[in-house]
């Protein structure tokens, strides 16, 4: 399998994202790996759970965590009830998604521990699983501080569970120990820095350091997309979000967001978001302005 290392960005009125998606009956032949913690919610689907170096069979329903940069990825062979959608949902967060000072209060010792033994990956059963399930299904309907209340409610359910164990053995850690992930961390972090100025191939590849061709193809490989593909949908997640903040109008956000051409910004725009600026625009405010 090879390994895929994705990127998420959070939209700018959440700190954390939690989406339901009905699964797709398949083997995937990729690892995932990203940065955010991930907590994932399967029903009614059978199949093989990879996890850091751990593999095993699963049918039913299963809640998995996973903490930052570990590989993880679930081939689906087929559902328990065949009348019924194969399911999941997912969240993503980062540990501190309320504030780092939160984590240094005694009374999340707990959750200080689950957030460090989520580097291993933890599946949880029994009851938590059918506790964790009505939280996250409300979670789904929910908006703004209550439903940052149910997060806490589910993290603190999942740091005091009693039915719980470890998946991948503890010296299994692709973020700690990976060189290469440590290489593509470096790439995102200079291109996060410097999206808004005109970034070279040149670089880029002198971070880590390669040859110009050496590293095209190792990017590639390791998050399945170009280097332009991926700069390209960092200024336009940029874009999205000023857009979305309400402060700039789409000149305004074009060269903010890197861009010196406003018809090339219009044009990567729709292409990686599915709309004009100004559409996505109109099509934002329709549903949280009105």
């Amino acid at each position: 399998m090879q390994f895929i290392y994705e990127n998420f960005t959070f939209p700018p009125e959440e700190s954390f994202t939690v989406r339901s998606e009905i699964l797709e009956i398949k083997k995937y032949t990729s690892l995932k790996s990203h940065f955010n913690f991930e907590i994932a919610l399967l029903e009614n689907c059978k199949g093989k759970r990879f996890v850091g170096d751990h593999i095993e069979d699963f049918e039913g329903t299963e809640l998995v965590l996973l903490g930052s940069y570990l590989p993880h990825c679930w081939q689906y062979y087929g559902t328990v009830q065949n009348d019924l959608d194969p399911e999941a949902i997912v969240v993503h967060f980062f540990p501190d998604f309320l504030g780092k000072e939160l984590l240094e209060k005694p009374e999340t010792l707990a959750l200080k521990q689950l957030f460090t033994d989520a580097s291993m990956g933890i599946l949880f059963t029994g009851d938590t699983v059918i506790q964790a399930r009505e939280i996250l299904k409300e979670m789904l309907h929910k908006t703004g501080l209550y439903r940052a209340s149910l997060m806490l409610q589910l993290l603190d359910l999942l740091a005091h569970s009693v039915s719980s164990r470890k998946l991948s053995s503890l010296s299994y850690n692709v973020f700690e120990s990976s060189t290469e992930a440590k290489k593509i961390n470096r790439v995102f972090d200079y291109i996060f820095k410097n999206f808004r100025e005109d970034i070279s191939l040149n670089d880029v590849a002198e971070i880590i350091p390669m040859s110009t061709a050496a590293f095209c193809r190792f990017f590639k490989l390791k998050t399945n997309r170009t280097l332009v593909d991926f700069i390209k949908e960092i200024r336009i997640g940029h874009a999205a979000k000023l857009l979305m903040e309400g402060k700039h109008n789409v000149t305004e956000t074009c060269y903010m967001s890197g861009y010196n051409n406003i018809s090339n910004f219009n044009k990567h725009f729709k292409e990686v978001k599915g709309l004009s600026p100004r559409d996505f625009t109109k099509q934002y405010r329709s549903v949280f302005q009105d």
